[in-house]
């Protein structure tokens, strides 16, 4: 660094540029408070002049959004830390240090850093006030979070996930924690009923998708709760959630990270934290005659996806590879189940389940229907969509081989393209996909369409619907009061499940079960109702590639 060098100490609404060292090289480091970006630019001078002359070429460009800053802080100087330094140039150096997001490959992100040296203390100063100031306008970022840790998910490294990669980025943004660690199952959940939130920015949950779950049911509940709904009314207008959830992965299959961020990644997870993203994101209530069951974000699946899960908890002590094994087993036994679906179609969607525009950061269809169902939801409010409700629904009978609902993608490591690729976050639908009765092998080529390109919908054995609402009814309910599926004027009566004609199938084997975001609901008859954009992640979507911008602009 040229000492000779004069240094800009303009106000912080103009743009501040000066010239800094960062170990032995001089940079160019501009502060653009209009555009919110700092960046630094290697000089290096030509041979023909001096060091500090005006004819350097500049190379090394760095840019880095102020919103992506993750803090900003005065360095320790200590020559043996960084002894690249050339001191003798230097009059007592002072310095600071910037701690920002960078990413990496597969939407994982990095927290780097970067230390800027200069001879002028007031100068330093200043840099560190004017970072600092547009830092503390990022009024997004969570200050005080409650961390709750599952020890017994996954590897069981909920613990020393958190305490060896997300606390130290924490510490480093400044975010204070109360940590909890979980003793017994759902006692997250039923501490959110009586923990004061008000004092916290956001709920963060260590461990795989059943933590998950019993944060978002202690935190659903619990507002609701305090805005008097009556959960177990399944047309009640359920209060939205405005504090946010972070996931930080460390379970088994992390469905719900993956579809959202992109990567099951913890330091990815928490740089999202930190920067005080914002993901809204659909859910469904679960009713069995007009009482509560469960909320999904993910899968509620029947038939396959049901036996798979069933057969699994049999087998635990066999760890995540029971999920193969059931799933083997449960593809060769080949049960089919019969009943009746009826289901309420999405009305002015934007979109297709077999459209191929997959929902990314910043989604456009799920903006517009943004705005699009908080109009209907006044209309409903307001009595005006009574008649709506009564007739436009549609009845499917028949025997299936799978009945899954996807709120979203249900994309994990194992299946990057999910249940149902097309499948938006927060559209105020779901994607209901009925496999109707058929040929183990025509199975089993739906089955691996779900990891290769080809359309995993493309089967005449194969229906799928984006829905604001469904209901299921297995035959053997026939006999059975039918309050659970009193629609209006519909008037229909459940259908009995029979599947007596399969040769595989047994009479002990006349029900499957649901699997709702991997636990089981043992209720076979159902009612599932889409709320739109109930719950706020701390994520922001997975960010798309070029590629898949240029094909949503020739699409839409």
């Amino acid at each position: 660094m040229d000492p000779e060098q004069p240094a800009s100490h303009s106000p912080p609404s103009s743009v501040l540029c000066s010239v800094l060292a960062v170990k032995s090289q001089s940079y160019e480091v501009t502060l653009d408070p209009g555009q919110l970006v700092l960046s630094w630019r290697e000089v290096r001078p030509r041979r023909d002049r001096s060091r500090g002359g005006a004819g350097g070429s500049r190379t090394g460009a760095h840019a880095v959004p102020v919103s992506e800053i993750v803090s900003v802080e005065e360095a320790e100087i200590n020559e043996k830390n960084d002894p690249s330094i050339k001191w003798q140039h230097m009059c007592k150096p002072h310095a600071f240090t910037v701690h920002y997001m960078q990413r990496a490959k597969n939407h994982r992100w990095r927290c780097k850093s970067v230390t800027f040296w200069c001879s002028d203390e007031v100068l330093c100063c200043y840099w560190l006030q004017a970072l600092t100031d547009l830092l503390d306008q990022q009024t997004c970022r969570p200050k005080h979070l409650l961390v709750y840790i599952n020890p017994y998910g996954g590897k069981k490294k909920g613990k020393q996930i958190y305490e060896n990669k997300v606390a130290p980025l924490f510490s480093i943004a400044a975010i204070s924690t109360d940590v909890i660690v979980t003793e017994y199952a759902n006692h997250a959940r039923d501490n959110l009923y009586e923990t004061n939130l008000d004092k916290y920015d956001g709920i963060v949950c260590v461990g795989g998708d059943g933590m998950f779950s019993e944060v978002l049911h202690g935190l659903i509940g619990r507002v609701q709760k305090d805005s008097n709904v009556d959960q177990h009314n399944p047309k009640a207008q359920l209060a939205h959630c405005n504090i946010r959830i972070g996931i930080i992965p460390a379970g088994s299959t992390d469905c719900v990270c993956f579809a959202t961020v992109g990567v099951n990644d913890p330091v990815t997870s928490a740089l999202h934290i930190i920067l005080g993203d914002s993901q809204p994101l659909d859910v469904c209530s679960i009713h069995h005659k007009n009482m509560f069951l469960k909320y999904s974000v993910s899968l509620v699946g029947y038939g396959f996806y049901g036996d798979v899960l069933k057969g699994s908890e049999k087998n635990r002590w066999m760890g995540p590879a029971r999920y193969d094994f059931s799933g083997f087993k449960t593809f060769l036994a080949h049960h089919y189940y019969e009943g009746t679906v009826t289901f309420q179609p999405a009305k002015c969607c934007l979109s297709s389940p077999r459209d191929q525009i997959c929902c990314r950061s910043g989604c456009y269809i799920c903006r517009q229907s943004s705005n699009y169902l908080e109009s209907k939801q006044r209309e409903q409010s307001c009595g005006l969509q009574q008649k709506e409700q009564e007739e436009d629904w549609t009845i499917i009978k028949g025997k299936f081989m799978a009945i899954n609902a996807a709120n979203i993608s249900c994309a994990c490591p194992r299946s990057p393209k999910g249940l149902s690729p097309a499948a938006h976050l927060a559209d105020g639908t779901a994607d209901l996909i009925l496999v109707r009765k058929c040929s183990r092998l025509n199975f089993l080529r739906h089955l691996i369409r779900h990891t290769s390109n080809d359309d995993q919908f493309d089967f005449g054995f194969v229906d799928v619907h984006r829905v604001t609402n469904f209901q299921f009814t297995p035959k053997h309910f026939e006999d059975e009061d039918t309050e659970s599926t009193d629609i209006g004027n519909l008037g229909k009566k459940n259908f009995p499940q029979i599947c007596t004609d399969h040769p595989s199938c047994g009479c002990n084997r006349a029900n499957s079960i649901w699997n709702c975001d991997g636990e089981m609901l043992d209720q076979t008859s159902i009612e599932v109702s889409v709320h739109s954009q109930l719950i706020k992640l701390f994520a922001r979507g997975i960010e798309s590639s070029k590629c898949e911008e240029n094909n949503l602009s020739s699409m839409l």
